[in-house]
């Protein structure tokens, strides 16, 4: 198990340019300006390598968070009690739960595929996820989709 992954909350005037092009070079993808990847990088200057790079690292953030629905992906051992904990955790942030599914354990290891609504009582999201990801028995966990 690697190290739990750290976030920060920075200006943007502190960003690195290249950053900020995957930002929005994925607006651009989300809004539907731009139908294919390729398009949205050659739009905003950036490589391809580049976006596949930082595509997964780097969302924009917004205080008016209320309301908002993350949708996470994690790999856990198939282990008693394990999915009850993660769930615990959500419930201790008072984020609402809106869609849970959990894969069939291959080898020992489930795919939990989850969606939370961030609500105004909602605790620090960042601190959610690393909390999620120094669970024992969890080995990942990715926000994969953000609305």
């Amino acid at each position: 198990m690697g190290e739990a992954a750290k976030y920060y909350v920075i200006r943007e005037k502190a960003v690195p340019e290249v950053l900020l092009k995957v930002v929005e070079a994925k607006r651009l993808l989300e809004s539907e300006k731009a139908e294919t990847i390729q398009e949205a990088v050659d739009d905003v200057g950036i490589s391809r390598s580049s976006f596949y790079k930082y595509k997964d690292d780097i969302f924009q953030f917004h205080d008016n968070s209320q309301g908002t629905t993350i949708t996470l992906t994690l790999q856990m051992e198939d282990e008693p009690g394990l999915l009850s904990d993660v769930l615990k955790v959500i419930a201790e942030y008072q984020a609402n739960i809106l869609t849970i599914h959990q894969s069939i354990p291959i080898n020992g290891i489930a795919s939990l595929s989850i969606s939370i609504q961030i609500l105004q009582r909602t605790g620090n999201v960042s601190r959610m996820l690393e909390v999620l990801e120094e669970q024992k028995g969890v080995h990942h966990v990715k926000m994969i989709a953000k609305e």
